[in-house]
């Protein structure tokens, strides 16, 4: 969805939708799109270090889900990773 071209140049119609899809998405979990953009860096950051991820599949993003309590909706974060293979670690 949105990371699924991230590393590739994109026509400014395109960017101009993932944009949207961003706002929206923040708008409904009640955070600004810049925290959003922010909270995905990170999470690509600190999965990079110990896997190869593959970007094409890469699917992160806020939707609404049910509250365990059964009281309401609350922000979930949903986030499909395809690992392209596992990095070697010594120490």
């Amino acid at each position: 969805m949105f990371f699924d071209n991230f590393f590739k140049k994109k026509s400014s119609g395109s960017v101009a939708v993932d944009r949207l899809k961003l706002v929206l998405v923040s708008d409904r979990a009640g955070c600004s799109p810049e925290l959003m953009e922010q909270i995905k860096t990170d999470i690509i950051d600190v999965i990079s270090k110990y896997v190869e991820i593959d970007e094409k599949g890469l699917d992160i993003r806020i939707t609404q889900t049910d509250s365990a309590e059964g009281n309401g909706k609350v922000p979930a974060l949903i986030a499909n990773i395809p690992i392209s293979e596992m990095k070697v670690r010594n120490g």
